[in-house]
């Protein structure tokens, strides 16, 4: 089973050093290729001098998360495609329990053990519980030792190519990022395809060394996702009784935030409905 391994980069060059020796010594054999949106580091050099058997691909407009992914799965030639962050290391042999799922047609993708790096501690993520209450689609993190999982976060998983091109791959709209990965295992399990969680397939995710954490304020973090929590609820939402549930709860949610002071989510809500007229 041939498999890709694709990794977005924004201004990532510390990290790429770091973390590529790992991931080229994990998966030996496997097509490594760069997406790179428009960094203004030395990740392009970095690449080119320690790294030459990685492909480089080099976007000159910035897109976001999904964008990058989008082309370089285009590009990838495996037919499962590992998707990892530049602040993710894998562990030895971490492809090794992942591909015998995709012996079975079913499944769609799997997702890795991730050991976050978080405030000095160190806890254990990659598997997710997701449902829908009073019109909104709510997640949390689940317990790992659990098969199954709501979604396959898109820093840490492995993605059939095939079903991945069927499903028209990550949706542009959550760019720069957050939720791109639930929207696209939810359409997966809503098509049939099953999403997996492989607590043997272990890295190690330094959440605060990423990109997203460098570049953004918590402030601008906290309002984009509220933004796309609200475009994946108005894209996916099927359900008549979900959807009257959506339209009761949506201005109490709304004065809620207000109340407390959580201008983040109105913000967001505005800047949603204007992306998904401008879409």
């Amino acid at each position: 089973m041939n498999v890709s391994i694709v990794i977005p980069n924004r201004n990532g060059a510390t990290l790429l050093q770091k973390n590529l020796p790992s991931v080229l010594a994990a998966a030996p054999g496997a097509e490594v290729i760069v997406v790179d949106d428009s960094s203004t580091d030395d990740s392009l050099g970095v690449l080119k001098k320690m790294f030459p058997s990685v492909k480089r691909i080099h976007k000159t407009g910035r897109h976001g998360f999904a964008g990058s992914v989008n082309i370089g799965v285009k590009e990838a030639k495996g037919e499962i495609v590992v998707l990892l962050n530049t602040d993710v290391r894998p562990e030895a042999n971490f492809l090794s329990p992942l591909l015998p799922h995709f012996d079975d047609p079913s499944v769609f993708a799997v997702g890795c053990m991730e050991k976050s790096l978080e405030g000095g501690k160190t806890l254990l993520r990659g598997r997710g519980e997701a449902k829908w209450e009073k019109g909104f689609y709510i997640h949390w993190r689940g317990e790992v030792h659990q098969p199954t999982t709501a979604w396959v976060a898109g820093g840490s998983g492995a993605f059939r190519k095939s079903v991945w091109e069927k499903l028209g791959g990550m949706d542009a709209i959550y760019d720069p990022f957050y939720w791109e990965d639930i929207d696209l295992s939810y359409r997966a399990r809503k098509a049939g395809y099953r999403i997996l969680f492989e607590p043997t397939s272990v890295v190690v995710h330094e959440h605060e060394k990423g990109a997203i954490k460098q570049e953004y304020s918590e402030l601008q973090v906290k309002t984009i996702a509220y933004r796309n929590q609200f475009l994946f609820i108005w894209k996916n939402l099927s359900d008549p009784r979900v959807l009257l549930a959506h339209a009761a709860w949506t201005p109490i949610r709304l004065l809620q935030a207000m109340v407390r002071g959580d201008f983040a989510m109105i913000v967001g809500y505005l800047w949603a409905i204007f992306r998904n007229v401008a879409k």
